[in-house]
């Protein structure tokens, strides 16, 4: 089966867990011997795969496609004649379709398998050329990227039409599936959840030299990290987190709290955390990679998510790998997976502090969830996923071309 799939990013070059997901499903599907995959992305980067085709949606007369920043921030077009032009999001959304759709005409495939609402003009655009079959694999949509506001109206627009259009639609949680059924009425029997899941063979082991070394002489000294990883945006949030923070160090004052990410609310987090009155124990580390990522895991005695509207939430499992126990908000698509956390309410910033000073003051409850995690994080895993996922496959096939 020859499946054309349509996504905005892949590691190393994402802003975030949706590349990460795209790479390690794709990956597990690979691994059945019927299934070839043609991967589009809108950008041209090295990718080292070898398990699926990577294509770059370039334009005639283009030369190249930079990323300027993250994935979802302006694109650089390099044309023949060496002028360059600059591409906001929503451009590039319109030409990502139009050379999508150029490509597909010469493209042999089955079905087509498009993620989150970058790529699902395309997908239609495609659908209407070949009459194939379109899977729509939603990572969130636009309410849970606003933190559970109306959001874009052109985004929303376009995934409504496209839900609507696709043949099946995936979500990666319950969570998300109630939230396309509430905010476009699709019917439920169209939308199947598959999981998130993690590769720990993607996960590199940790050193003995932890990056983060003011942290680890403060722990020596008897403090106590906790850390969150993801970006610094309302959907995830931070703002309740460091009100909370407060109340934790006002407690506990040998506690700090790690921020690494970036995004719009950075700024606004630093001042935040300032007129708090607990600017000397929250580090913003911005967006790390590697070794210093792995290593704010590792630097950590609690992980927090704390997340308003969390579709799934990879960082928790990641958290999970390198042994720290994590706090998710019940408002995340990962709690319905993982159940040796704590949990609670985004808004309940009280007992979001009570939890994390209970947790900190005993010891003996990380230990217990640490050894529980184990456990639970070997049952977990991509192969069940794509299994899922290579069965809905075959049944719109069938369907389509019966």
């Amino acid at each position: 089966m020859k499946v054309l799939m349509l996504g905005w990013e892949l590691p190393p070059h994402n802003s975030g867990g949706l590349g990460v997901a795209c790479y390690q499903l794709c990956e597990s599907l690979s691994k059945n011997s019927d299934i070839d995959l043609d991967f589009i992305l809108p950008y041209q980067a090295e990718h080292n795969i070898n398990f699926m085709k990577v294509h770059a949606a370039r334009p005639v007369g283009v030369v190249e496609i930079q990323q300027a920043g993250t994935a979802y921030d302006s694109y650089k077009f390099i044309f023949h004649d060496g002028h360059e032009e600059w591409k906001d999001i929503y451009s590039q959304v319109r030409i990502y379709e139009k050379t999508v759709a150029d490509m597909a005409k010469t493209m042999s495939f089955d079905i087509v398998h498009a993620h989150d609402w970058l790529t699902f003009r395309a997908a239609l655009k495609i659908k209407e050329m070949k009459n194939c079959p379109i899977v729509l694999h939603v990572h969130s949509v636009e309410s849970d990227r606003a933190g559970g506001r109306y959001g874009n109206p052109l985004v929303r627009e376009i995934e409504e039409t496209s839900l609507w259009m696709a043949d099946m639609i995936i979500a990666v949680s319950e969570h998300t599936k109630k939230a396309i059924i509430r905010d476009y009425s699709i019917p439920a029997d169209k939308i199947e959840v598959v999981h998130n899941s993690i590769d720990p063979n993607q996960l590199l082991p940790l050193d003995n030299n932890n990056s983060y070394r003011y942290l680890m002489q403060l722990k020596s000294q008897g403090y106590q990290v906790v850390s969150s990883v993801g970006r610094l945006t309302i959907q995830k949030g931070l703002t309740n987190l460091l009100y909370a923070a407060r109340e934790v160090v006002q407690r506990m004052p040998k506690t700090v709290f790690l921020l690494v990410g970036s995004g719009e609310q950075y700024h606004e987090l630093i001042a935040l955390s300032a007129d708090l009155g607990i600017g000397s124990n929250v580090i913003f580390a911005g967006f790390q990679r590697g070794k210093q990522w792995r290593d704010s895991f590792a630097a950590a005695d609690l992980f927090i998510m704390p997340s308003v509207s969390e579709p799934f939430g990879l960082t928790p499992l990641e958290a999970g790998y390198y042994g720290v126990p994590s706090m998710i908000s019940k408002q995340a698509g990962v709690s319905e997976v993982l159940h040796n956390c704590l949990k609670v309410d985004f808004w309940d910033i009280n007992e979001m502090a009570n939890k994390m000073v209970s947790f900190l003051r005993l010891q003996a409850l990380s230990e217990v969830m640490k050894e529980q995690l184990t456990a639970e994080l070997s049952d977990i895993s991509w192969e069940k996923s794509a299994g899922k996922i290579r069965n809905l496959y075959g049944r719109q096939v069938n369907e389509v071309y019966a």
